[in-house]
């Protein structure tokens, strides 16, 4: 996996993953950026919820469960002091679907941060306290 970070001025960078997608990160204007893009440890916080996300749907696809809808809601929390790294991230998941099971969605939630979403398994090995939780919402017969 490779990726590229341009400086593009200012607090401004552009990244470039090594499938060619590009993402704007810039800082707040008290950091000298125009905040036209996400903070770069924003950045680190989507791609957990992205990576965990993707976890949870292939599984509860695979168990042949109904899902129509997965959101994640993540929480972070960070060290007062340099490096303020994340100490603490709650991500709740929002499952939409007909007939799902409720015991298939928390094993999916579990095997995603137990065995297959890499980053984090990552940060906790960091030391990152990482909860989670879930809700299911039962969509009507349509």
């Amino acid at each position: 996996m490779k990726a590229r970070i341009q400086w593009a001025g200012e607090a401004m960078f552009l990244g470039e993953s090594g499938s060619g997608h590009v993402v704007v990160m810039d800082g707040p204007p008290e950091a000298g950026g125009r905040n036209l893009g996400v903070r770069p440890m924003e950045m680190l916080l989507l791609g957990l919820g992205g990576c965990s996300s993707f976890d949870v749907v292939s599984i509860l696809k695979k168990s042949r469960q109904a899902v129509e809808s997965c959101e994640a809601f993540l929480e972070a929390e960070r060290a007062s002091e340099d490096p303020k790294v994340f100490t603490q991230i709650h991500m709740n998941f929002v499952v939409k679907g007909r007939g799902l099971k409720e015991s298939q969605v928390k094993r999916a939630v579990e095997l995603s941060a137990e065995k297959y979403c890499s980053a984090s398994i990552m940060l906790e090995r960091a030391g990152v306290e990482i909860t989670h939780g879930y809700q299911i919402v039962e969509l009507g017969q349509g």
